[in-house]
Formats: structure tokens, sequence, C-alpha cells
């Protein structure tokens, strides 16, 4: 006769367990998305600009784990609860030299007020022509509200510069994976 279930008071969880078969119930990733630029986005110089026009990756392996995220404007929304890990992969290109290109992943509790998590400065020197550089930076975020607590990309140059984007590439990307429960 099989044992349909254990009470959780007969059984020591410290220790180690070899089961077969299929095991549910058990943790693992339950949200994780990843949200790609559509298109190329000008930054001009001296103006902080929030990153927009993105649509959920598309690729023919992967959708999203869970409720996803959702995106307007720039600003994306959590689906649920939790502790995420947050990515953003920027992929830059300037013709002429660009001092200095700030990006960065902003967070607000309030839905209006946003403060900055992560960033990281990246620098151009023309070689010959259009010349690129990729960057990427990432951030705890603990998302108490789905309602409030949100997240966005943007970006600041001493000059002008494209931030690159594509319907067909994750040039410029955010990827959001849930790690816990908050």
């Amino acid at each position: 006769m099989a044992i349909d279930k254990i009470q959780s008071e007969s059984i020591n969880l410290a220790d180690n367990f070899a089961f077969t078969g299929n095991v549910s119930g058990a943790g693992g990733i339950t949200e994780a998305d990843v949200f790609r630029k559509t298109s190329t986005q000008t930054i001009s110089a001296g103006t902080g600009t929030v990153i927009s026009g993105f649509s959920r990756d598309n690729e023919a392996t992967f959708s999203k784990i869970g409720t996803g995220l959702s995106e307007s404007s720039g600003v994306f929304t959590f689906g649920a609860t939790g502790i995420y890990f947050v990515t953003a992969n920027f992929y830059l290109q300037r013709n002429g030299d660009l001092t200095y290109g700030s990006l960065y992943i902003d967070g607000t509790t309030n839905n209006s007020s946003y403060v900055n998590m992560s960033y990281n400065d990246q620098s151009i020197k023309q070689v010959v022509g259009n010349t690129y550089a990729c960057n990427y930076i990432s951030a705890i975020f603990d998302c108490q509200n789905t309602s409030t607590y949100k997240v966005r990309m943007g970006a600041y140059g001493t000059q002008d510069f494209n931030v690159l984007g594509g319907s067909g590439d994750n040039h410029t990307y955010l990827t959001a994976i849930k790690l816990a429960d908050t």
C-alpha cells in the first residue's frame, strides 16, 4: 500500500531525502520574465531619460513563468509580490566619443518617487564610424505591493547616444526572477 501523505510532525525536514517519480510543491522558480526594447531610443545629452518601448521576449523557447511583468511607458509592474533579482542589459551606440553614459535601474514603493537601486557608467571611444558598448547591471527588489512597487530602466549621458532595440533580438532588455516570498 502506497503512502499518499505524510504528516508534517512525523518527518524531520533537516534530513536528506532521495525521491523517485514526480515531486510537486517543493519550491522552485514561480515568477520569471524578460522584456526587450523593440526599437532604438536616442538619449539626449544632459537629460535623464526613462527607457521605454518594450515587449515581452517572443523567442520560441520561453515566454514567462507565472504571472510575469507588465510594462507601460518604461515602468515595469510585477504580477506577484516577492523578492526579485532584476537585471538590465543596455546596448549602446554612438558615432563619436561618449565621455560617459550613466545607465540605471530605479525603483519605487509609492508609484511616484523613484530611487536609484543600481547604476553603472559606460564610456565609448570612437574607433571608426559607429562604436558600440554593452553594459549589464542588477539589483534585488522587494516587491511588497504590486500596485505601488515598480521598477524602470534609465540613462543619462554627457553626449547624445542611442540605446539599441529590435523586434527580433535582445539588445537592451530587463529580466526579473522571483527569488523568494516577501
